[in-house]
């Protein structure tokens, strides 16, 4: 059995800040669900287990691998409570065909700060079939270790790209753009695209001004009853969960 040198705890611990994943362009994944998803995905850089992971999992693929006790993960770990196995894994970086954006149904997130927000959107995108995701480059970083482990696996199968949203708009040309607004119409009572940009804001501030101007297809999830008091908004997960599900069964219809 190996062990976790100090500096090897100390680097793994590092990639916590952005600046060093993006200088040595890899992520941190944990858990045997997540790990288990994500190999054969990325090529795996390190992978770190305990002999009972190791054992049902003999064949796996990565430039290191060392078998640890409990504690040396416990001592690497940024979870709360480790699981048996970590695995640092390559960035993967992705051309924009915009041809295939054109004609699919993607997501767009104007400044979404949480990246346990950012993962759940992943996971939800996985769930729904979008396979695309555009991020302003002021989102929270894909990469952050919360927003990994939140994805459940998700990350493996959806396409995150960072890029200016109003030039990702103008590039696209003429495609449906939406959006959610207290101001926007009933999002059931409104034909759904096949294809299109569903932008989804700010947990705080909403969609920005600049991206406002160019969604063309405002739209509003309605409250129930309409005359109720009600909370002020959506998490913006459970709001893009809601979007993406009437977006799929009027597909479906």
């Amino acid at each position: 059995m190996g062990t976790l040198s100090k500096n090897r705890v100390k680097y793994i611990r590092s990639l916590e800040l952005k600046k060093n994943r993006k200088e040595e362009r890899v992520f941190l994944a944990e858990g045997p669900k997540l790990v288990g998803d994500l190999l054969g995905h990325f090529p795996c850089k390190f992978l770190a287990a305990t002999s009972e992971w190791l054992r049902e999992h003999s064949a796996v693929k990565a430039v290191e691998v060392i078998e640890v006790g409990p504690e040396d993960l416990s001592r690497a770990s940024l979870l709360k409570s480790p699981q048996q196995v970590l695995a640092l894994f390559e960035q993967p970086k992705y051309e924009i065909d915009t041809e295939v954006i054109r004609n699919s149904l993607c997501l767009a997130l104007d400044d979404i700060q949480d990246p346990g927000n950012l993962g759940t959107i992943i996971r939800l995108a996985d769930w729904f079939g979008i396979e695309h995701i555009f991020c302003s480059p002021n989102t929270v970083d894909v990469f952050n270790p919360k927003a990994i482990q939140a994805t459940m696996g998700g990350i493996a199968r959806v396409k995150v790209h960072y890029i200016a949203l109003p030039e990702l708009i103008h590039v696209l040309g003429n495609v449906p753009v939406y959006g959610t607004f207290l101001d926007g119409k009933n999002m059931y009572e409104q034909p759904l695209s096949k294809n299109g940009i569903i932008v989804m804001g700010n947990e705080g501030n909403g969609i920005g001004a600049e991206v406002e101007k160019l969604v063309n297809r405002k739209l509003y999830i309605p409250n129930y009853p309409q005359e109720r008091e009600t909370s002020e908004s959506l998490n913006v997960a459970i709001a893009t969960a809601i979007v993406c599900a009437e977006f799929r069964r009027q597909a479906a219809l």
